[in-house]
């Protein structure tokens, strides 16, 4: 039998990870008393009849949370066959989600959603450090959430705990704050400047060729390219698991669109990392007119 323990931060999406693995035909058990976990991983292996089951555990266990670790080390030492899924967010992203929703968080009380949020990272830290998958759902749509598991747990692909935004966006309308890696492209030649251009974005292909004319912008996508082909892997050698590119130009419609494009395509080869892009300001021109 093959079992998955599937915990995180409260308000990063175990709930809807648990109905996706349903849907992918896992035996689904939420919030089962960590006095149990055992007795069920036992039973279920003798029945036969569950081929792949997944548990959600979490901070709602209280105090017997701390049994788990005793009890994932005796599975370790045994061989049984069990994978931890840490679903994770950053902690604005969490924030934003609980006064979304008017939910209190378990640790907060009658305090601050930050204080308790605190305390959650602090009891959940020895299962986000032995954690065979680490999915940060700050930037995922409920898609893109389905679609890594679905190439963890369906597809059997290789997985690095990765998952990168490509996004263009326009100075003038301000740098990404969720930004870890901003790069300026207004060096290149600007087809704003070109009447019949103008109402066109970098998803046209006139418009990448006439950006990448010269061989400036081939130049620096051959350097861009050999970068983040070197951060990546350094990246989750020290466990970063969520990475967001930024390529901007002045209104985020022309050239940063067609670089973005151009890194998406390069990185959408490598299928150990999950990977989106999106065009913040491709529109917002069009909307001031």
């Amino acid at each position: 039998m093959k079992l998955v323990i599937v915990t995180g931060m409260s308000g990063a999406g175990k709930t809807i990870a648990l109905k996706m693995l349903e849907d992918l035909g896992f035996y689904c058990v939420d919030n089962l008393p960590i006095s149990l976990v055992d007795k069920f991983s036992q039973l279920a292996a003798v029945g036969g009849e569950i081929k792949q089951a997944a548990l959600g555990i979490d901070i709602r266990s209280g105090e017997e949370l701390n049994q788990l670790e005793a009890i994932l080390k005796g599975w370790k030492d045994t061989g049984l066959d069990y994978q931890v899924l840490f679903l994770d967010a950053n902690d604005g992203t969490l924030i934003k989600r609980y006064k979304e929703t008017r939910r209190s968080h378990p640790l907060a009380g009658a305090g601050r959603l930050d204080k308790g949020i605190e305390k959650e990272r602090l009891k959940l830290a020895f299962l986000k450090k032995d954690a065979d998958f680490i999915i940060d759902t700050s930037q995922l749509l409920t898609r893109e959430l389905r679609q890594e598991l679905e190439k963890i747990f369906l597809k059997d692909q290789d997985f690095n705990n990765m998952f990168i935004t490509i996004l263009s966006f326009g100075f003038k309308y301000g740098i990404p704050e969720d930004a870890d890696l901003v790069f300026d492209v207004r060096f290149l030649p600007n087809p704003y400047y070109v009447e019949d251009l103008r109402p066109l974005t970098g998803e046209d292909q006139v418009i990448r060729d006439f950006v990448m004319q010269g061989g400036t912008g081939q130049a620096f996508l051959d350097k861009l390219y050999d970068l983040i082909d070197f951060l990546l892997p350094n990246y989750i050698r020290e466990g970063k698991n969520q990475l967001v590119v930024a390529v901007g130009c002045t209104g985020g419609k022309h050239r940063s669109v067609a670089m973005a494009n151009a890194l998406y395509g390069h990185l959408s080869g490598h299928k150990t990392y999950g990977i989106k892009i999106e065009h913040r300001d491709i529109d917002k021109d069009n909307k001031r007119k």
